[in-house]
């Protein structure tokens, strides 16, 4: 299971003409925590690239109002694409987590561009190859892990993310360069190991059922399994993960008891 994917994000994979390009196809937007960039169903084609801020990938579910957080996006991830490409309805909802700037490019625009650089389409093929692959991973774990296995799992994910990265307190996010404002290269982190004790992931438990296809009710019964072996804690949006390495454990299928 994974929200955050570990491929290089669209724009950062760019070189450094390629950027200038496909800059100058669209124009920036600014949109407010909690709008929708994409709604799903929606017949628009154009397509997205985030500059700053993170925003939520969601489908509708059979439960009706209930969503199901396919993944979640940051700076230089592109949006839209398959609607460019197919001009089929909007597959999913790209709702802004907290402020967002975006550039803008119309679907015509973008196809035109992919036709005459066949190393950004390659790009655009490869990540379409990698949230295919993702999404069947995620269904795999639906079908075959128990909610506390999710929980485990998406918690452990989301903790050992960077720090300017999704559901961690604010930290101004480093802007996708753009050829008139220089940006010096971010790396970032590696998201091997095991996180730090004393990580805190900043969901609400609605938010949590929602990326990993679970009840509300069946999310607190996982959280209230693990704050009583002292795995997590939880307070008002927050999780905070006191032993990482247990979490883990649990993520991965097993469920030896703490010894007293």
């Amino acid at each position: 299971m994974g929200l955050l994917g570990d491929e290089l994000a669209f724009a950062r994979a760019l070189t450094d003409r390629e950027n200038e390009s496909v800059m100058a196809l669209g124009n920036r937007k600014r949109y407010a925590a909690d709008a929708h960039l994409l709604t799903e169903g929606d017949r628009s084609t154009h397509v997205m690239i985030i500059l700053q801020g993170w925003v939520t990938v969601s489908v509708a579910t059979d439960r009706g109002a209930t969503r199901l957080i396919l993944g979640l996006r940051g700076p230089g991830e592109l949006l839209g694409e398959m609607a460019a490409l197919d001009s089929h309805p909007r597959s999913a909802t790209v709702r802004a987590l907290g402020s967002i700037e975006a550039l803008v490019i119309p679907g015509d625009a973008f196809r035109r561009f992919l036709a005459l650089h066949p190393r950004v389409s390659g790009l655009v093929i490869r990540q379409l190859t990698f949230r295919l692959r993702s999404a069947d991973q995620e269904r795999s774990a639906l079908a075959s892990l128990t909610v506390l296995q999710r929980l485990a799992s998406r918690l452990t994910e989301l903790s050992r993310a960077e720090p300017s990265g999704p559901y961690t307190p604010a930290v101004p996010t480093p802007p996708v360069p753009t050829p008139s404002v220089p940006t010096p290269a971010v790396a970032t982190p590696s998201v091997t190991g095991t996180p730090p004790a004393g990580t805190v992931v900043h969901l609400a438990q609605d938010e949590l059922a929602a990326t990993v296809g679970a009840t509300r009710e069946a999310v607190a019964k996982a959280l209230r399994l693990l704050r009583s072996q002292q795995i997590v804690r939880t307070g008002n949006r927050r999780v905070e993960i006191l032993d990482p390495a247990l979490l883990a454990l649990l993520a991965d299928g097993h469920h030896e008891e703490r010894p007293e």
